[in-house]
């Protein structure tokens, strides 16, 4: 009788025993799959701070010869007010691309001494986990701000009295002091990084 009783709560508890490995087996696949969607995110933020970086880096490469011929005309404040950088976006994309991303878009904004580029990006990985319909068409999207700022005050010298400024001398805060001259300016790569900081928004 104690035998057939012993079988019988055995029986019993071989269902709830299945159903509490399946609830476990549930929660540890919705664990991988927060997880999984987490790392999609840090994934995609990466690529839209890569890809806002860029742009911003290849504005600031564009700057040249409107920054030069805003040296010829004694008119910085006019180039500050209207930055030519609305063709950088293309770098964006390449970024985007080389971090498993897709730009989906990318938005500058004049902001006289302190322009922006905000980038925005979709992962191309999904979360796709079993026990989440639908993740299969779940993917990570996010954005950065990349910020292109001009941190410099500046002399103009008029050494002929003609009316044209001869030599810019440029105080750049902790990044130094330059001396540019419209008539045979130093290469763009070696002053751009002093005159205009590049660097994000902190999120």
């Amino acid at each position: 009788m104690t035998g057939r009783l012993l079988r019988r709560d055995q029986g019993q508890a071989f269902p709830i025993y299945v159903m509490m490995v399946a609830g476990l087996l549930f929660l540890a696949l919705a664990f991988f799959a927060v997880g999984k969607a987490s790392a999609l995110r840090n994934e995609a933020q990466g690529a839209a701070d890569a890809s806002a970086l860029a742009a911003a880096q290849s504005a600031r490469k564009q700057f040249e010869a409107p920054f030069i011929a805003a040296l010829w005309t004694n008119s910085i404040d006019v180039f500050l007010r209207a930055s030519p950088f609305y063709a950088a976006c293309g770098a964006a994309q390449g970024l985007a691309s080389a971090n498993d991303a897709d730009l989906t878009s990318c938005v500058p904004v004049e902001g006289g001494k302190r322009d922006t580029i905000t980038t925005t990006v979709r992962g191309l990985g999904a979360v796709d986990s079993p026990v989440l319909p639908g993740s299969d068409e779940k993917h990570a999207s996010t954005e950065a701000t990349a910020i292109i700022e001009f941190r410099c005050s500046w002399k103009a010298v008029d050494l002929n009295d003609d009316g044209v400024m001869d030599i810019y001398f440029f105080t750049c805060g902790d990044a130094g002091m330059i001396e540019i001259r419209p008539s045979s300016p130093p290469p763009w790569p070696s002053v751009s990084k002093i005159l205009f900081d590049v660097h994000l928004v902190d999120q």
